[in-house]
């Protein structure tokens, strides 16, 4: 490394240099580890922001929701105008209380909702165009997928692959039938590999996800130069947050489980770093559906992800609500270390997906979880599963609306409580530590998708209902209907949240456990002004609480944020309704 150092000018970043040479040190020479560093110095240079900006780990705050949604998720039916589409919608309805808008991809694909990507490099014409892309990100902040893992085999880089051009030339994970993928960790349940004729001779392609998702090779850096590329040109039309899409899959290693290896971990920091010289107060984002120790391996030493998904939410209240019983949901809580300054926790329920099972192993026994799933079916849900080394299959995910997921529970077998459950539901990711993210059907309570499903039989789509622009504003401006509740119950939640400095996704939090029915967090500002005592009544009884559990401080006035005219004092008895949710606060904002 010496000698390599002796021939390093001072435009080579050394801490890129470093990364470099741990990902690819028994792959590449040094010599040509010096020829990626210097490459990637020369694309920094040029997208880097010239201006000087005073930088912070304040990128996120009180105000920061996001909203997942898909580039068609709401249309009025011409081509290529879904992006101006949702911007209409969202300058009259959403803009007062969303400043954070995750895309999912918009590129050309051939599956997956988007995530067989046949070119990163393009909008897919049915959205509309990357200036579309750029007057959104005028309006809010915009998160777009780097779907890492793989690409699609109807792309424009596997077809330059199967063509030995560039780019494309050995961009695929191709082994052949020696490869030791005995304790290789699935998502999925089809075959693993699929066969294929390079140069007269049979190989096999790694296809983590499907046939059509072939993996690509990260022991190839020009497979990781493409993604800095890419993430430099997409940071230019505006975009501000990055999510690396099954990034713990990039990275394998024959006679490894070929997840969460050391080379990944280096490669986000590789990522993490070049964000951070381009001072565009940039975000990245790690999508890990694991277990809860593994996920929480992503924000390494504050020097990988700036934020990772709390995928063990879903399941968790989601089991919570259905069973009126907060005791694995709080003693969770309580375990959960809080992110340091420059991290934070995206807090979700509901996404494009459907409901992880792998992060609720560990935390909710087998019992409770075969509980669980048994209810979902009842509720409407089918299954994605996963295989093990044995190959036996196990759940991978509930397919399902979140809205039909919580519609019916066997102490409410007709749905009385729907929409009161599925609120308190978000009441809660409101409240916790983190950035609350909140899926665009959410808003509305919308149902299963079974017509889709029935006519494309891809169980996700259950989930991926896309509105019509006219139907859903109708919807929504008359009285009376579920999606105009919803909507105005969202409007106003999230309206009061966003203004308190206690709700900072980096305030203070203590969870309290005060009764099964009953899921409370204290929160304090970073200022230690305001404290809001957030509680929410996880069942269908009413239940009564003496204050004093909960230690309101005697000489300041405290009420509900949610109820304002509401004062609350000390030792005095509360009664929560059926799945009410109660924000005490001392202070007004």
């Amino acid at each position: 490394m010496q000698k390599l150092k002796n021939k390093i000018n001072q435009n080579i970043n050394l801490d890129i240099l470093k990364r470099l040479n741990f990902i690819y040190r028994s792959i590449i020479s040094e010599d040509k580890t010096l020829e990626y560093s210097k490459k990637i110095n020369k694309l920094i240079n040029i997208y880097k922001d010239t201006e000087p900006k005073i930088l912070t780990n304040d990128y996120w705050s009180e105000n920061t929701i996001l909203l997942i949604i898909y580039a068609d998720s709401i249309s009025r039916g011409l081509s290529g105008k879904t992006l101006k589409d949702f911007g209409k919608f969202y300058e009259q309805y959403l803009k007062k209380f969303i400043n954070s808008i995750h895309f999912l991809p918009f590129f050309p694909s051939s599956g997956d909702g988007g995530f067989s990507v046949k070119n990163h490099h393009d909008v897919d014409k049915a959205y509309g165009t990357w200036k579309d892309i750029q007057s959104l990100s005028k309006k809010a902040n915009i998160m777009t997928d780097l779907v890492l893992n793989h690409s699609s085999s109807k792309g424009y880089w596997y077809k330059n692959f199967l063509e030995d051009k560039d780019p494309g030339k050995n961009y695929f994970y191709v082994v052949d039938k020696n490869y030791d993928c005995s304790k290789v960790v699935r998502p999925r349940d089809h075959d693993l590999l699929t066969e294929i004729e390079l140069q007269n001779k049979k190989n096999f392609l790694w296809c983590t996800f499907s046939h059509d998702q072939i993996d690509l090779n990260f022991k190839n850096p020009d497979v990781l130069l493409e993604f800095i590329n890419l993430i430099l040109k997409l940071s230019s039309y505006g975009i501000k947050i990055f999510r690396l899409d099954a990034v713990a899959f990039i990275w394998k290693q024959p006679g490894t489980t070929c997840l969460n290896l050391s080379q990944t971990h280096e490669i986000i920091k590789l990522l993490r770093d070049i964000v951070d010289q381009l001072n565009k107060n940039l975000i990245i984002v790690t999508e890990t559906n694991l277990p809860k120790q593994e996920n929480l391996s992503y924000f390494g030493k504050n020097d990988e992800a700036h934020w990772i998904y709390n995928f063990s939410l879903p399941p968790l209240i989601v089991n919570t609500f259905l069973f009126e019983d907060s005791g694995a949901l709080t003693k969770w809580s309580m375990k959960m270390p809080p992110a340091q300054l420059g991290n934070a926790y995206l807090n979700f329920i509901a996404s494009h997906d459907g409901i992880g099972m792998r992060p609720a192993e560990g935390v909710l026994s087998d019992k409770e979880i075969k509980k669980m799933l048994e209810r979902l079916k009842k509720n409407g849900s089918k299954f994605s599963m996963r295989k093990l080394s044995n190959n036996e299959e196990k759940v991978y995910e509930a397919n399902i609306s979140l809205f039909n997921a919580l519609q019916f529970t066997d102490s409410d077998l007709k749905g009385k409580f729907a929409l009161k459950r599925f609120i308190a539901a978000h009441c809660i990711i409101l409240a916790i530590e983190g950035v609350p993210a909140i899926y665009f059907n959410s808003l509305f309570a919308t149902k299963n998708d079974e017509e889709t499903f029935a006519s494309t039989g891809v169980k996700r789509n259950l989930n991926r209902y896309k509105w019509d622009y006219s139907t859903l504003v109708n919807l929504i401006k008359t009285n009376n209907t579920i999606e105009r509740n919803c909507y105005e119950i969202f409007k106003k939640l999230i309206s009061i949240r966003k203004i308190q400095p206690a709700f900072h996704p980096n305030a203070t939090q203590f969870t309290l456990n005060l009764d099964k029915n009953i899921f409370a967090v204290w929160r304090q500002s970073r200022d230690r002004k305001q404290s809001i005592f957030a509680l929410t009544n996880v069942s269908s009884k009413t239940i009564e609480l003496n204050t004093n559990k909960i230690n309101l401080i005697d000489d300041e006035k405290w009420f509900d944020l949610l109820c304002q005219e509401t004062k609350i004092t000390d030792d005095q008895y509360i009664k929560l309704m059926p799945f009410q949710s109660l924000w005490i606060t001392n202070l007004k904002v």
